[in-house]
């Protein structure tokens, strides 16, 4: 039964025990190798169109609102949009909503170090310009930008419900394109509805998750000490981990050392070139430390995986 038309209303928050998911309502691994897109419809007909107030630990969020209207709470900051607007929500922001029942659009849901890895050109500045803060983008109805996001939301939408979407790369390259789409319109100056308060702390804090996730991409196999990926940030190494820590569950060392080993698994998998040679091109010096760091992250010898997954049985260990 469709719901009656509502006036607008303060958007619910619930900060004494805020929640934290995955996808709202569900539980995860903080910062799970997660990408995930759905329809604004189908979850929030589920809670009477109003989503309370949670957070994502080392997710990336869009909400894409099409049309319809909604209230919306970004940390300190309440606006009420209107469609078409993205809605831009770094890892670790509080966030609620309360939709129209007529709002229809899409909810991306991601981890950045997949939208970074490998050589998505341009990808790095593109997370670091879109999500550097908690703000709504509108555009203008009619305009040729919806027209371009639009037919990527609902091709990432139909590809990631795929039966074979857990191995294609299809989902991941069109949800680059969201990203990179958005990381421009952003660019152009076109208007932004942010806090009137200017940029506050968790915002920086928002800004520096971003650039880690971007840094670790860039320079893994250098194999850099977690002091100098601090020292880019501008931070001491105790604040990176306890940053890396909050939205993730893990330390930075972790993170790296299993970014290395998910590039292990694939190398191996992918490429035809000795073991050696693969430890090489990802910074190790010595082939026989390799074998012991691989075989620490994912129990098996370097060429027994190969050899368990050329058979069809490997898995790569999510980072």
């Amino acid at each position: 039964m469709p719901h009656s038309p509502r006036s607008p209303q303060p958007v619910r928050r619930r900060f004494n025990t805020l929640p934290a998911f995955a996808l709202y309502g569900e539980a995860g691994s903080p910062g799970a190798a997660l990408l995930h897109i759905e329809s604004i419809e189908s979850r929030s007909r589920l809670y009477d169109w109003e989503i309370d107030a949670h957070v994502h630990q080392g997710l990336h969020q869009v909400l894409w609102l099409r049309s319809g209207w909604a209230e919306v709470v970004l940390d300190e900051s309440r606006s009420r949009c209107e469609g078409p607007t993205a809605v831009l929500i770094p890892p670790g922001v509080a966030h609620a909503f309360r939709f129209s029942s007529d709002s229809d659009g899409h909810v991306l849901t991601v981890n950045a170090h997949l939208l970074a890895e490998g050589e998505a050109a341009g990808m790095g500045q593109a997370l670091q310009q879109l999500f550097a803060r908690p703000r709504t983008l509108p555009l203008e109805a009619g305009s040729p930008d919806v027209s371009r996001l639009q037919p990527l939301f609902e091709a990432l939408h139909a590809e990631n419900s795929a039966d074979d979407a857990a191995e294609a790369p299809v989902p991941l390259w069109l949800a680059r394109a969201v990203v990179w789409r958005l990381a421009q319109l952003g660019q152009r100056g076109l208007p932004e509805a942010d806090s009137p308060h200017g940029e506050s702390r968790p915002s920086r804090r928002q800004a520096l998750y971003t650039r880690w996730v971007v840094l670790l991409e860039s320079h893994y196999r250098e194999h850099w000490p977690v002091s100098r990926y601090a020292e880019q940030l501008g931070l001491s190494t105790e604040r990176l981990n306890r940053m890396v820590a909050a939205e993730t569950g893990r330390n930075a060392q972790e993170l790296l050392h299993a970014r290395l080993a998910r590039e292990a698994c694939r190398r191996l998998v992918h490429i035809a070139a000795p073991v050696q040679r693969i430890a090489f091109d990802l910074g190790f010096e010595d082939p026989a430390y390799f074998c012991r760091f691989f075989k620490r992250h994912t129990g098996q010898s370097p060429r027994a995986y190969r050899q368990q997954a050329q058979g069809g049985a490997g898995a790569t260990p999510s980072g």
